[in-house]
């Protein structure tokens, strides 16, 4: 039933698409602000096909005698999944970075073919891929009116009306005054009369605010225009407006109606306007030439130090982490007693997670959704629960949960891999797993000078995994924002190769990001063991420069029944024992009981 109604919905697509003229479209995971995770509105790629990942894209020609007439894009994260969401009847499987949109479209696209594309979904660096792609063979990429899945899909929800709400500078650490007057200050040295700022996160940290427009990330929708003066204009609908908002921007902040974006964008005429094209769609681009203003393409001045964060924000993490350490410790001990007993699902086990978050802290939303992995679920990296997926933990198996709390002082995000008994772990898991923590523990105790890029510390995550013929397919480490995107850039750990954005990106003293090496296992398993790491200042003797090196924040035990003590090193064991320590020392505390005996065992020396 469920493949027929994705069948019905390509059908009603393609007779569309016909009555516009157009020879295929193409539809992503995005909306107009170039966002990871999307309002109901906009997620038009699960409306059509099925797929429920964060990263995808499908490419659907008109007509359907093609072969393939469709195609779906997903990366390395996502190859299990898409098969199990999309129906290979009507989707073509692809690869990225492998292959991508452009090179495909130039393949199978019919010569001279005409693909839509809406505008404010799509880069302009994608824009210009695919129609220079398309252009070989005497083709072109058209910008639509209106997007034709809006045209079919009837019960399409409507943005979230939900309004805008002030984020406290105690939480922030510093005052959105502060941060337009170097937003000013940057537009001022490169001669720069305004910046176009779109990515919620950046609005968000920029003026204070959030809100709960999107799913896991609390931002509001809106605009923003920054001007050189240090003034700001604020694009969002009337109703999402409080006095509360109002009186916090005060007067240097000019609310205006979220439909008079496009004005505002057309009245920048004369004026030299920096744009960030790794953010901004293609339709804000096309835009601003069209009311004759001069584009500079420039990243974001916001996103740089929003990642770096400063003293509060660090302080606020720790305190986040230590809450949710003591939750996900709890969850940990209920699920050694239950798990075994081959009752608990794994929707039960993420309700039961979130439950735990709840009673421990002023949890606002999960940061995420929870990836809840029995046995070969595991092994599916982005794996989502799902009422027809839903297996029970069976004894004598592996099970990853990897998840996270949004909190007004801190986001989090940790994973944990668990044996539930009551027998002994096979060899080999013990083997891969150990060897995914030993990249763990590998990463966390580096110590590297400034300048130093993820891209030349991944290595160290894999090196015990390469070294028997093992990879995983996915970074190492995205950074994380403070209560906003639990992905947030520019850094990353991750292997450069194939152009990933952010692993040129230095670490610099205040970047949060997560340590997450893994190994999966296809049909049988997945492991993988995250914590998120603060960058800060290492004193060295004799060092010549700056170095630098990571505070581990997040805090509960590891499964110690999987670990093979015949591989760790001397300096492996050292940090396990001081980690757990550390674990003791902050979570327990916070436990009582059962729960405390348990953890005490758990974080006893090995």
């Amino acid at each position: 039933m469920l493949m027929n109604t994705h069948e019905a919905r390509l059908d009603a697509l393609r007779k569309e698409l016909k009555s516009r003229g157009l020879d295929g479209f193409v539809i992503p995971i995005s909306d107009e602000h170039m966002s990871e995770y999307v309002g109901g509105y906009a997620q038009r790629l699960a409306w059509l096909t099925g797929f429920g990942g964060s990263a995808g894209t499908a490419v659907v020609l008109t007509d359907p005698s093609l072969q393939p007439a469709a195609a779906m894009f997903v990366d390395g994260r996502y190859t299990l999944q898409v098969r199990d969401q999309v129906d290979g009847r009507l989707y073509a499987y692809e690869s990225v970075p492998q292959t991508s949109i452009a090179k495909w479209l130039e393949t199978h696209a019919p010569h001279g073919a005409n693909i839509g594309y809406d505008a404010w979904l799509h880069g302009k660096r994608w824009v210009e891929a695919v129609d220079k792609a398309l252009a070989a063979k005497g083709g072109k990429v058209t910008p639509v009116e209106t997007n034709p899945i809006d045209s079919i899909w009837e019960d399409q929800p409507a943005p979230s009306p939900a309004p805008a709400l002030v984020h406290p500078d105690a939480f922030t650490g510093q005052a959105s005054e502060a941060k337009r007057g170097a937003v000013s200050e940057w537009l001022g040295e490169r001669r720069l009369d305004a910046t176009v700022i779109t990515a919620l996160d950046s609005i968000a940290w920029l003026l204070n605010i959030r809100g709960t427009d999107v799913e896991r990330t609390p931002v509001a929708l809106s605009y923003v225009i920054a001007h050189a003066d240090g003034t700001a204009d604020l694009f969002i609908a009337e109703e999402k407006v409080t006095p509360e908002l109002r009186q916090h921007l005060g007067n240097a902040v000019r609310i205006q109606p979220r439909d008079r974006f496009v004005a505002g964008l057309e009245g920048l005429s004369g004026k030299r306007v920096a744009v960030d094209p790794e953010r901004a769609v293609s339709a804000i681009f096309e835009r601003l030439r069209i009311g004759g203003a001069e584009v500079v393409e420039e990243r974001d001045p916001t996103v740089l130090p929003k990642a770096i964060k400063n003293p509060v924000e660090q302080q606020g993490h720790r305190d986040a982490q230590a809450r949710d350490g003591a939750a996900v410790s709890q969850f940990l001990h209920w699920l050694s007693v239950e798990a075994p007993k081959g009752a608990v699902s794994e929707m039960a086990a993420a309700d039961r997670l979130q439950a735990f978050r709840q009673s421990c802290g002023d949890l606002r939303d999960l940061s995420f959704d929870t990836i809840s992995g029995a046995g070969p679920n595991g092994a599916v990296v982005h794996y989502r629960v799902s009422e027809e997926t839903n297996r029970t933990l069976e004894p004598n198996s592996v099970y990853l949960v990897d998840s996270g709390g949004q909190y007004p002082d801190g986001t989090t995000d940790i994973t944990r891999t668990v044996w539930v008994g009551p027998g002994e772990p096979p060899a080999e898991v013990k083997d891969r797993f150990t060897r995914v923590l030993k990249g763990h523990v590998a990463l966390a105790r580096a110590v590297f000078p400034q300048g130093t890029a993820g891209s030349q510390l991944d290595v160290l995550a894999r090196q015990f995994l390469w070294a028997a013929g093992l990879d995983y397919a996915h970074g190492t480490g995205h950074g994380v924002g403070s209560f906003l995107s639990v992905h947030e850039g520019p850094q990353r750990i991750a292997k450069s190769a194939g152009g990933q954005a952010g692993t040129d990106q230095s670490l610099m003293p205040g970047m949060i990001i997560s340590n997450e090496p893994g190994y999966y296992k296809t049909g049988e398993y997945g492991i993988r063991i995250e914590n998120l790491v603060l960058v800060e200042p290492r004193e060295i003797d004799g060092a010549e420069g700056e170095f630098y090196g990571f505070e581990t924040l997040t805090l509960a035990p590891i499964e110690r029944r999987l670990v093979d003590t015949a591989l760790f090193t001397r300096d492996d064991l050292a940090w396990w024992n001081a980690y757990h320590a550390r674990v003791l020392d902050v979570v327990g505390p916070q436990l009582e009981g059962s729960a405390r005996t348990w953890l005490e065992e758990q974080c006893a020396p090995l």
